[in-house]
């Protein structure tokens, strides 16, 4: 069994788009139309074939308050994994990225959340 996909609700799909193919540099696997709404998912380039992240659209009445509670509390909805979370702090910080916690050693991981605009929050971490 592996994971083949997953989601984050967002706002705004084209917004979320641009974000996370533009920014974050992901790439987008499908774009399919559903009514007003998009099967929209987007993939690592370093894996086209693994995990998608499905942008999902926050419609449902019980996803706001969900999204809301996490935020406030500082919770992050998910997390990426990467090399240098030093370095992507600074690459996305020169974009523009906002950013709720800096850069934060606890032991073997290294952890910071930044607001993907779209309503959530992100972890980015390395484990040595």
């Amino acid at each position: 069994m592996r994971i083949h996909l997953t989601s984050v609700f967002v706002d705004d799909q084209e917004k979320a788009a641009r974000f996370y193919t533009d920014v974050l540099g992901f790439v987008k696997k499908h774009d399919v139309p559903i009514g007003d709404d998009r099967w929209l998912t987007v993939v690592s380039p370093e894996d086209r074939e693994g995990t998608e992240l499905l942008l999902e659209p926050s419609g449902h009445p019980a996803v706001q308050p969900y999204k809301t509670a996490l935020v406030e509390d500082g919770i992050p909805v998910t997390s990426f994994a990467m090399d240098d979370v030093a370095a992507e702090f600074e690459r996305l910080r020169a974009l523009g990225v906002k950013f709720t916690q800096e850069p934060l050693e606890m032991g073997p991981v290294t952890t910071a959340v930044f607001d993907d605009t779209c309503g959530n929050l992100i972890q980015i971490q390395h484990s040595k």
